[in-house]
């Protein structure tokens, strides 16, 4: 297993431009076909990300306090969906240069929005198995094509005590015809994912991007702090992972958002906002 302490959250990293643009797409995309991750270091201030966290802690809180507000990711680990409004960036995440700028060059300029959530690694929390997030579908696997990504935001300068994110990079090609339900790889092949495994420490205000089928999984946390990370799922038309997840907006907030979000928010706009209750449940990871 290696590490990256250097660029935080990916191997090799895309930030040949800055916030007012110039990323270049077509060199981000050539990463996340070759390692399956990559990051963008700085991309927020300190005090951003110290936001983000407050407003995923208040959402925590009201998810725990609901049945089925929270999901397990195994033990001492859960995941909660929420809805764009719950966090006061969300518009600042999804109109960031460098976001827009991989999401059209993996995806397409028609991609989705899809997801919005957070991970939470409590101390305590042990190894995950090996996964990756859903099977490996036609378009990857056939066509040697991604059709989704996974940008993830720390809340909290990442250390080695505190359960870091391990990913094995270039493994979002396999095919995965003999994981448990196309996403547990057997066993047998954990000594070459260890093999291949690179750490990542992400600090406040970096970005990292990956595909969802590159194969990953947390580790043991063994601070007393928790770890929450937020995700924010993306899809290319037809990738279909919008099934698996519920965002809505009212439409006081639809129609303050900037025309080149709603372009790529195509969820159901509402009076009211209902709690979600969790789908994407990963039967492997809940019984650790």
């Amino acid at each position: 297993m290696s590490t990256d302490a250097s660029t935080g959250t990916g191997d090799r990293t895309a930030v040949d431009g800055g916030t007012d643009g110039g990323f270049d797409g077509a060199a981000i995309r050539e990463v996340l076909y070759t390692d399956g991750i990559t990051a963008l270091k700085g991309a927020f201030p300190r005090a951003w990300a110290q936001q983000l966290r407050e407003d995923v802690d208040a959402a925590f809180e009201e998810a725990r306090g609901r049945e089925g507000g929270a999901v397990g990711r195994g033990p001492q680990r859960w995941y909660v969906e929420i809805h764009p409004e719950a966090l006061r960036g969300f518009v600042d995440l999804v109109d960031h240069p460098w976001v827009r700028t991989t999401c059209e060059a993996v995806l397409g300029p028609e991609y989705t929005i899809v997801e919005v959530g957070f991970d939470t690694p409590f101390p305590g929390a042990k190894d995950q198995p090996w996964h990756r997030d859903f099977p490996s579908p036609h378009e990857t696997r056939e066509e040697r094509r991604l059709t989704s990504l996974a940008f993830n935001v720390t809340t909290v300068d990442t250390t080695e005590d505190m359960g870091p994110f391990e990913v094995a990079p270039g493994t979002q090609w396999e095919t995965g015809e003999d994981f448990d339900h196309g996403m547990f790889p057997p066993e047998s092949e954990y000594p070459r994912y260890a093999a291949l495994a690179v750490r990542k420490y992400p600090q406040m205000g970096d970005i990292s991007v990956r595909s969802a089928l590159t194969l990953h999984r947390g580790t043991e946390n063994h601070s007393q702090l928790s770890r929450p990370v937020l995700v924010l799922g993306v899809d290319a038309p037809g990738a279909g992972n919008d099934e698996h997840h519920d965002l809505a907006v009212t439409r006081g907030y639809w129609e303050r958002l900037p025309q080149r979000v709603r372009d790529h928010l195509r969820c159901p706009v509402v009076d009211e906002l209902t709690p979600i209750t969790q789908k994407h449940t990963i039967e492997g990871l809940v019984m650790g």
